[in-house]
């Protein structure tokens, strides 16, 4: 007879099962836990409390231990939920097919790299979405951890399936997965989640699982699919999404957090057993973008900017650095270069720890952002690795429509001061497929690399100067101004990448200077019908996974046959197909999968400059500034979200350190 759910007997390690079998899988380092700076504690370390009730989560990135443990959301998430003594907060991350192959044999569940205790076993399981391809891997978790699928047929004794991250602003397509999604910073409401769970578990569990989500569901913050119906039309399109009991929201808000300075995190970061995507500690300078790319769904969701102050940046820094031993910080944001003390802090940090071993590094740079001055500061360690800018669009007609505002001049004219003063290497990322993009707008990305070289080897002086052009396929987001565009076929998409490709290496003067790496157009399409798509689109998911779907977003295990053979299948008797998910163009009428999700963006102004961006690419001299620097453009989000911009100068500088 099985233990019951919750208590320590069915949250018992099942590590004597599997320590036996990993030397038979491949990097089995990635499975024992033990990382410098994470946390086990007692299963019940909440029954002293007052409330005598310990909330349990699973936290999940769902894909590979070198993908997930760098993740800073989980991280933060995980601290956050520790720091509380009735809280445990354990992690978990994608078993590799080798893995999951041995768990299956011997009957070992999806277990947290922190106790191996079971994941059935928890309260919540958590899973952060940064990407729609990783929700394969969600269902493995699922089906390991003996969880069911769908969460129509989950009782009481199993977790709450809880979505959130980017991806969470349509978390539709998983609508029969999860049972509840959060929008939006989860600082602050992953704690009151924790509060509403002690307290239904304290009066003893009242009304199970579905009077549990009710009461989540009824603060408004929260999204509960299963409160809410969805009605089609004859041709396929959605009528209407509406709440099928009382008290339950017809549109759930987002969850902003407004003082970052308040939430130093993460303050012990955790540090990796195997190697990682990122062997770095980051500190998160700023959050929010209002420089207004039309494709760019992290800017839009994200609204509006905060920063974090020098004096917290410094001692975010100066405590990572201490806690972790790692050699590289780097200063991330949207758009790090638009804080506005980023001059004082690159001087400021790089005086502390000039002769040290500790180097600093910015993400890619806006290249109307970047200075010389800088770029030096964050070099001054003696490590100067290569420049990254994104011009996004090939010609300066679709900047003009993509709203990234910078002309081709102004490109030159920072890739000369880069060259001129000792880089050898810039790498430049650009988009296919944006809308109404021709041939020729993407042909001259071609000329553009060739005029970065050639204005290299003027201002250097040297041969050795090189460009590395860096190509994806633009895929349209929700809560954008394209969220109504047509994506671009992958037939398509393959041809000009491979004009393109043509055109640099039949250069004999520039071609070998030119890097080229992009990625063909089939993935772009299942992201389109995932980031897209509706409740119907998770039959599809489910029948991929059936079929061996795992671990989409790694070229070697993404099959695009697999995913139209499935979608085919699952969309039989819809009206519907992957094209009708992807490259049709919507209109204003249309009841989008994701309207009663609120990101704060009034709906009126993102088709306003939907259609700024058609009048763009037809001559029109159209550019939406950064408000931050300008009168309000209304997009809604601060008076909707009770919300206003947060930035300096606020006139603070670091201090030096004794000791470095």
């Amino acid at each position: 007879m099985s233990a019951a759910p919750g208590t320590a007997d069915s949250a018992a390690s099942v590590f004597h099962l599997l320590e036996p079998r990993l030397p038979s899988v491949s990097k089995p380092i990635q499975y024992v836990g033990g990382e410098l700076n994470s946390v086990v504690k007692d299963w019940n370390c909440g029954a002293p409390t007052p409330m005598g009730q310990t909330v349990r989560w699973a936290l999940m990135y769902p894909d590979a231990y070198e993908v997930g443990l760098p993740n800073q959301g989980v991280q933060i998430l995980y601290e956050v939920l520790n720091e509380r003594d009735w809280i445990v907060a354990e992690r978990t991350y994608a078993v590799w097919p080798d893995m999951e192959k041995v768990m299956r044999e011997d009957s070992i569940p999806q277990f947290t790299v922190d106790s191996h205790r079971p994941v059935g076993a928890f309260d919540v399981f958590g899973l952060s979405f940064s990407t729609e391809l990783g929700y394969t891997n969600m269902l493995t978790a699922l089906d390991l951890a003996g969880i069911p699928l769908h969460a129509a047929d989950r009782t009481d004794e199993h977790p709450v399936v809880l979505a959130g991250g980017h991806a969470a602003f349509n978390p539709e397509p998983i609508a029969d997965f999860v049972d509840a999604a959060v929008l939006g910073d989860g600082e602050e409401v992953v704690l009151a989640i924790s509060e509403v769970i002690r307290e239904w578990k304290a009066e003893g569990r009242p009304g199970g699982r579905d009077e549990l989500l009710r009461r989540l569901a009824v603060s408004g913050g929260v999204y509960v699919p299963r409160f809410y119906d969805v009605t089609y039309g004859a041709d396929g399109s959605i009528e209407a999404v509406v709440p099928n009991r009382p008290g339950i929201p017809f549109r759930v808000r987002k969850h902003t957090l407004m003082d970052l300075d308040a939430w130093p995190y993460p303050a012990n970061p955790l540090v990796p057993l195997a190697e990682t995507v990122h062997e770095r500690f980051s500190v998160e300078i700023f959050r929010g973008c209002t420089r207004g790319c039309r494709f760019c769904q992290a800017g839009m969701i994200t609204r509006p900017v905060r920063e974090r102050s020098l004096s917290t940046i410094g001692a975010m820094v100066e405590n990572g650095i201490r806690k972790s031993g790692f050699e590289e910080v780097g200063l991330l944001s949207l758009s790090s270069a638009d804080h506005t003390e980023i001059g004082d802090l690159a001087t400021d940090l790089a005086d502390r720890y000039e002769g040290s071993n500790v180097s600093l590094s910015l993400p890619s740079t806006r290249v109307d952002a970047f200075n010389i001055t800088l770029a030096n500061e964050f070099s001054r360690n003696g490590r100067r690795s290569g420049l990254t800018f994104a011009p996004e669009g090939g010609s300066d007609r679709m900047r003009k429509v993509i709203n990234k505002m910078v002309d081709e001049e102004d490109l030159i004219r920072t890739v000369a001061t880069a060259y001129s003063h000792g880089w050898r290497q810039v790498k430049l990322y650009f988009m296919v497929g944006l809308p109404t993009e021709t041939d020729d707008d993407v042909l001259q990305i071609a000329d553009l690399a060739k005029r970065v070289i050639a204005k290299g080897r003027e201002v250097s002086g040297r041969n050795d100067i090189r460009c590395t052009v860096s190509i994806g396929g633009f895929v349209p987001k929700p809560h954008t101004p394209f969220q109504w565009a047509a994506q671009l076929d992958h037939e398509t998409t393959d041809e000009r990448l491979r004009k393109l490709r043509e055109t640099v290496r039949d250069d004999k003067k520039y071609g070998r200077a030119i890097g080229f790496r992009y990625h063909d157009g089939k993935p772009g399409i299942v992201e389109g019908l995932l980031s897209r798509g509706d409740r119907r689109v998770g039959r599809i998911i489910e029948e991929v996974w059936r079929d061996g779907g795992r671990f989409d977003g790694w070229s070697e295990h993404f099959s695009y046959d697999r995913w139209m053979a499935s979608a085919q299948k699952a969309l039989a008797g819809t009206g519907v197909d992957v094209e009708w998910y992807t490259t049709r163009e919507r209109d204003y009428d249309e009841v989008l999968p994701w309207d009663h999700l609120d990101s704060g963006l009034d709906k009126d102004w993102l088709w306003s400059d939907w259609e700024d961006a058609l009048a763009a690419a037809d001559g029109a001299d159209i550019e939406v500034e950064d408000c931050r620097w300008t009168p309000c453009y209304d997009c809604g989000v601060c008076p909707e979200m009770g919300t206003e911009i947060q930035i300096g100068p606020t006139g603070q500088r670091l201090l030096p350190l004794s000791v470095v």
